[in-house]
């Protein structure tokens, strides 16, 4: 009888935690749960900047701060995304939201997601280490797989997550309907085979050593995990 591959057997697997409650604090960044008296203020500010901020989330912009404030109050208790905003330790302000998604604990798979970072927030070390942060959550608490989706007309995104190690997995065609809008979706992901070393090049890149006196880097973060990355986006 011919042997079947039936894939690799996954010994031991125990379903990680959901990431409810979750507070990450880093060098550069804090995270914590979205709240609205704490941080919707906060965060309008940041974000009301910028209308093309909300270009490619399925919500967003906002008439006024009230709405703004509408919108994270009814996301406080959200089981699945769960919120997170996040602080830049340098400024000390919350400028910018992300959260866990798609949480399947039973397959060990979780989805970073509605990323909206305020321009002042956008290319700094506090942006990089709460990717960070999350990502080496998810691995810690034993997920194996680690998802990054986007419109795939959303360049910026796309460069994002290869910068940030994801590997490029392909495009889905007419994936939703957003805003009345087709959207094809560009799907990346990291596996935890892949993390020991991204996590070494994201150490290696928020190092203090890795950034002159006017504070430029010296080694490029998508240089250093690309190093680990499957394969890269061809858009790109």
């Amino acid at each position: 009888m011919t042997k079947r591959d039936l894939g690799a057997e996954v010994a031991e697997f125990q379903a990680p935690p959901h990431p409810a409650g979750l507070v990450l604090q880093g060098q550069w960044a804090r995270l914590e749960p979205l709240d609205a008296a704490a941080h919707a203020a906060d965060l309008y500010r940041a974000v009301a900047v910028d209308d093309a901020i909300w270009d490619y989330l399925p919500y967003g912009p906002f008439g006024g701060a009230a709405a703004y404030h509408r919108w994270v109050k009814d996301r406080e208790n959200s089981f699945d995304p769960v919120f997170l905003a996040v602080r830049d330790l340098e400024t000390g302000h919350w400028a910018g939201v992300a959260s866990f998604l798609r949480i399947d604990p039973a397959n060990g798979v979780i989805e970073v997601g509605h990323i909206c970072l305020s321009p002042e927030l956008q290319r700094t070390r506090a942006a990089t280490e709460a990717m960070y942060l999350m990502m080496g959550w998810a691995f810690a608490s034993g997920y194996r797989r680690y998802e990054w989706k986007c419109n795939a007309l959303n360049l910026p995104s796309r460069r994002a997550a290869q910068r940030l190690g994801f590997s490029f997995e392909g495009v889905f065609r007419q994936h939703m309907i957003t805003k009345g809008r087709n959207r094809d979706t560009a799907w990346f992901s990291v596996i935890d085979s892949e993390w020991p070393g991204l996590s070494e090049a994201f150490r290696a890149w928020l190092s203090p050593a890795n950034f002159d006196a006017a504070g430029k880097q010296r080694e490029r973060l998508a240089d250093l995990t690309g190093l680990v990355r499957a394969a890269s986006d061809p858009a790109l």
